[in-house]
C-alpha cells in the first residue's frame, strides 16, 4: 500500500503519478488554512466571550504566523532522517489538537497554545509541500498536482470566512473549531491510506538556507513577497469587524459578502496561470497595485454596501492569483533547493501575516479598520514600485 519513494533529483519523479496521495496533500493544506483563516471570521464572538478586544483576538492570527515562520525555517533541518509520510501524517495531528484546544480554551493564554500548535503544523506543512508534491507524480504531471494543492488553499479561503462565521453565530464558535478538527482527522487518515514512504532527500540545513538566500534576486524578491502578503493579511484579518462596524451589515449579510470575497479569490487562483503566462513580472507588480487602489478608495469615500461588495469581491479575486505568482517565481528561480526556498518563501509569508495581524490589530484599536485599509494600501503600492524596480523572474522552466 506505501512503498518507497527513494530520493530523487530535482525535477525526477515516479512514471505513475500518485493522485490519491497528491489529494491527500491538497486536503490536508485545506485544513490547515481553513483553521489559520478562522479568527479572521470570528474575531467579533472570540473578543466578547473572552473578555479582551478583536485587536487583542487577532493576535490569534499573530502567533499562528510567528511560529509557523519559525517551524518553515527549521522543519528541513530538524526533519532531514524522518520520512516525509510520517512528518505530514504528524502535522495533521497537530492540526486535529490546535482545534480541539481552542474549542475547549477557558481563557486567551490556551487558545494561544493552541494557535501556537496550529503555527507548527501550518509552516512545516507548507515548507514541504512543493518537494513533496514534486516527487510524487512524473515532471509532465507537476503543473497539474500544484494546482490540486492550491486548490485547498482556495477552497479555504472559500469555506473559513463565510461558514466560519455564520456557523459561529449559529452554534457558537467553539463548534467551528470542533469542525475544523475533523477535517484534521479526514486528512490525517487519507495520508495514512494513500501516501508512500518519502525517504528524505537532500541534505538540507540552515547553511543551506543561507545559501540559497545569498542566490542573486532572491533577498529582494521575499522582501517583496512579504510586503505584499503584509499587507493583504492586515486588510483580511479586520474585514469583519470593518463590514459590521463601519458599513453597518448583519451577520447573514457578513457571510453572504465573505462567500462572495471566496469565490472570487477561487476564480482569481483559475485564472492566474493565464496572467502568469502572459508576464509572470507583470502578474507580480500589478496585482498588489490594483488592491492598494482598492485600499484606497475604500478609505477616501467611505463606500455604501453594494460598492463595498464588489471591492471585497474585486479584492478576493486579484489576491487569487498572488499566491500562485510566488510560487511560479520561486520555481523558475530556485528549481534545484525546492525544500528550502520553500521554507524560505512560507517563512516570508508567515512573517508578513503575523506583523500584518499585529500592526492591524494596534491601528485598529487606535483608529479602526478605515486606517488598517490606509497601512495595507501603502505597503502594497511600496511592494509593487519595488517589484517593477527590482525584481527579475527568469525564464520558464520546461517541466517536460
Amino acid at each position: 500500500m506505501n512503498p518507497t519513494f527513494e530520493p530523487t533529483q530535482a525535477g525526477a519523479g515516479p512514471e505513475t503519478p500518485a493522485w490519491g496521495a497528491v489529494t491527500s496533500m491538497a486536503l490536508g493544506v485545506f485544513g490547515l488554512v481553513t483553521a489559520e483563516f478562522l479568527p479572521a471570521s470570528l474575531l467579533t464572538p472570540i473578543a466578547a466571550e473572552l473578555g479582551i478586544t478583536e485587536g487583542a483576538a487577532g493576535q490569534a492570527v499573530t502567533v499562528t504566523a510567528v511560529v509557523g515562520m519559525i517551524a518553515s525555517l527549521l522543519i528541513t533541518s530538524a526533519a532531514r532522517r524522518i520520512d516525509r509520510r510520517h512528518l505530514m501524517m504528524f502535522f495533521s495531528a497537530l492540526l486535529v489538537v490546535s482545534n480541539l484546544m481552542v474549542a475547549a480554551a477557558p481563557g486567551f493564554t490556551l487558545l494561544l497554545i493552541g494557535r501556537l500548535l496550529l503555527g507548527v503544523a501550518l509552516g512545516g506543512f507548507w515548507a514541504m509541500s512543493t518537494a513533496i508534491v514534486i516527487r510524487l507524480v512524473p515532471p509532465r504531471n507537476v503543473p497539474r498536482a500544484l494546482s490540486m494543492v492550491f486548490s485547498g488553499v482556495s477552497a479555504a479561503t472559500i469555506v473559513a470566512a463565510p461558514i466560519g462565521s455564520y456557523v459561529g453565530e449559529m452554534a457558537g464558535w467553539r463548534f467551528v473549531f470542533v469542525l475544523t478538527a475533523g477535517l484534521g482527522v479526514i486528512a490525517f487518515i487519507m495520508q495514512y491510506l494513500t501516501l508512500p514512504k518519502l525517504a528524505p532527500s537532500g541534505t538540507s540545513s540552515l547553511r543551506t538556507l543561507g545559501t540559497v538566500l545569498t542566490r542573486p534576486g532572491i533577498a529582494l524578491g521575499l522582501v517583496a513577497a512579504t510586503l505584499v502578503f503584509g499587507g493583504h493579511f492586515a486588510f483580511f484579518t479586520y474585514l469583519r469587524p470593518y463590514l459590521e462596524m463601519d458599513i453597518g451589515a448583519k451577520i447573514g449579510m457578513v457571510s453572504a459578502l465573505l462567500l462572495g470575497f471566496g469565490l472570487a479569490n477561487f476564480v482569481g487562483t483559475l485564472t492566474a496561470g493565464s496572467l502568469i503566462g502572459r508576464s509572470l513580472k507583470l502578474s507580480l507588480a500589478v496585482l498588489p497595485l490594483l488592491m492598494a487602489a482598492i485600499a484606497f478608495v475604500i478609505v477616501t469615500t467611505q463606500p455604501p454596501l453594494p460598492l463595498a461588495a464588489v471591492l471585497v469581491a474585486l479584492w478576493g479575486f486579484l489576491f487569487g492569483a498572488v499566491p500562485v505568482s510566488w510560487s511560479t517565481w520561486l520555481a523558475r528561480t530556485i528549481p534545484d533547493e525546492a525544500e528550502s526556498a520553500g521554507g524560505l518563501l512560507v517563512a516570508s509569508i508567515q512573517f508578513a501575516i503575523g506583523m500584518g495581524a499585529a500592526v492591524g490589530g494596534f491601528i485598529f484599536d487606535m483608529n479602526g479598520a478605515t486606517g488598517v485599509f490606509g497601512i495595507s494600501g501603502l505597503v502594497l503600492a511600496v511592494a509593487s514600485i519595488g517589484i517593477i524596480l527590482g525584481v527579475k523572474p527568469r525564464a520558464q522552466v520546461s517541466l517536460a
